[in-house]
């Protein structure tokens, strides 16, 4: 496994919309390894394709190790151990929200380091997705891991958290986003 860089606010891979993916091979295996392994240097729950660099449709969620509650349905089964099916990899996914209730939460992003900020979003989704085989799953959830694959699969779709972020919440942020761009795309400067 090799860890790979996080992509920053400023790039422009981030606003890209993922193409699906169509190979389910060891290549997947690896780069959804990678993303694994990234994600935890970073101590983070989620990673994105396009936060590696990559414009596609394929993320990577672990909530185990944290104190969220939360309820799931994968495939039928009701709530098993989380142990059983993190890390998630999550191909060309399909989210639709289940009910009404939107709760407002904190969010981050390892793509915007120490940045949070306010975001509404429906709390219980049904997700289809297909996994590093390429088999069908439905996941049906609610609480923090709802709310953690709709962030990555905004990220598939080149939406990104401050798109969606309350006004007061942008406001407070908006010097240390505008920074983070500047000096994002300076270093791409550097690099060319």
């Amino acid at each position: 496994m090799a860890q790979l860089e996080i992509v920053h606010y400023g790039n422009p891979i981030l606003r890209k919309k993922g193409e699906p993916v169509v190979s389910f091979d060891q290549a997947l295996s690896k780069l959804g390894a990678d993303m694994v392994e990234t994600m935890h240097s970073a101590e983070g729950i989620g990673l994105a394709a396009q936060q590696v660099g990559l414009a596609l449709q394929f993320c990577v969620v672990d909530l185990r190790g944290g104190d969220w509650t939360f309820d799931f349905e994968l495939n039928g089964s009701v709530n098993p151990p989380l142990d059983l099916i993190m890390p998630l990899y999550v191909a060309n996914p399909m989210v639709t929200a289940r009910t009404e209730p939107v709760t407002t939460a904190s969010e981050g992003c390892l793509s915007f380091p120490e940045i949070h900020g306010d975001i509404d979003r429906p709390d219980f989704i049904e997700v289809r997705y297909k996994d590093l085989e390429g088999r069908d799953n439905l996941l049906t959830c609610n609480g923090m891991l709802s709310r953690c694959i709709q962030h990555e699969v905004d990220h598939l779709n080149g939406v990104l958290f401050i798109d969606r972020m309350h006004r007061s919440s942008l406001a407070e942020i908006d010097q240390a986003v505008k920074r983070l761009k500047k000096q994002t795309r300076k270093n791409l400067r550097k690099a060319n």
